[in-house]
């Protein structure tokens, strides 16, 4: 069975493929809004742990509409969502058997309730697994520990292909990179340098 999964490089994302590996032929796949190259440090890890991996495009106009919400906002969680809802709305309409991504049991973005994830099947006859949501931030921890080289350290430093990159990229280019402080809170971010 094929399956597509939503991919950053980082390590939710990482470990969630090796999780499902037994069980489908996994493609990776980053979405892109065609805002910047950073899906490219996705394929770097892609290709270090040996899955086959494209690019997702989304609509440039959604992530426009989450960079407004993020600067209406002040803090970057609605934004988030709705270009991961758009990228699974995307990845639906591919041809998998089913779809993936990265979430887990205590994320707070992005997230995709029961009632989301039983109406992107029902409308795209598609499985959607979220193979890490019984998992918590240190269990998690721990399996990446075992499995996984990853460099951390805080969002604006780390090489990634997530979505926050681009929208980064987005208000910072309309209004100043002294904007991104005032919208983004500092945290780290990972990036899965090799897989063991």
């Amino acid at each position: 069975m094929e399956l597509g999964l939503l991919y950053s490089g980082g390590k939710d994302s990482t470990l969630a493929a090796l999780l499902l590996e037994d069980f489908y032929d996994v493609t990776l796949l980053t979405a892109h809004f065609g805002v910047s190259d950073d899906w490219k440090h996705a394929r770097k890890t892609a290709d270090a742990a040996g899955f086959d991996f494209e690019r997702l495009e989304c609509d440039p106009d959604v992530a426009r509409e989450a960079a407004d919400r993020i600067r209406e906002d002040g803090f970057p969680r609605n934004g988030i969502q709705l270009v991961h809802t758009h990228a699974l709305e995307q990845l639906a309409d591919r041809a998998f058997d089913a779809i993936a991504d990265g979430t887990r049991r205590d994320d707070r973005v992005p997230t995709v309730s029961r009632a989301q994830a039983q109406s992107l099947e029902d409308r795209h006859d598609v499985d959607y697994i979220a193979p890490l949501s019984g998992f918590g931030r240190s269990a998690v921890d721990r399996l990446v520990e075992a499995r996984l080289d990853v460099t951390v350290g805080p969002s604006e430093e780390i090489d990634r292909a997530d979505y926050e990159a681009e929208l980064r990229s987005i208000i910072a280019a309309e209004d100043g990179p002294e904007a991104i402080e005032e919208c983004f809170p500092d945290h780290h971010q990972t990036y899965v340098t090799d897989v063991r």
